[in-house]
């Protein structure tokens, strides 16, 4: 396995993920060896959760999974870049297909994407 270093943040490395086919950035997450370990193993990306301190199989509750195509990793080993399939049209918890959108425009921040699930109905 390629060791990545995960000493500089606490034991994490963020993992920027982007759509493999358009290369739109979808989020930011990060990982623990654990969750690294799982991804390369099971295709499905994974992630620890420093809001719940636990690991995240991204999906796993909405169905919204991300199958990794392609890794990709920074010339410091510290951070990963995943080239993902995302299946179900929303890679945000919020429901959003990004996490990215919201746009500074002019001094003030505009809502750019469009909502594709709500969380409520999704996140019981």
């Amino acid at each position: 396995m390629i060791a990545l270093n995960f000493d500089k943040c606490d034991g994490l490395i963020p993992a920027i993920v982007q759509d493999f086919e358009t290369g739109e950035v979808l989020m930011l997450a990060f990982m623990n060896e654990e969750a690294w370990r799982e991804t390369l193993k099971t295709g499905k990306a994974t992630y620890w959760s420093r809001t719940r301190q636990e690991l995240w199989i991204k999906g796993k509750t909405s169905g919204h999974v991300q199958w990794v195509r392609e890794v990709w990793i920074d010339c410091d080993d510290d951070t990963v870049l995943l080239k993902v399939n995302q299946v179900g049209e929303a890679a945000c918890h919020t429901g959003y297909r990004s996490c990215f959108f919201k746009k500074m425009e002019d001094g003030s921040v505009r809502v750019v994407g469009e909502k594709i699930f709500d969380p409520k109905e999704v996140y019981k």
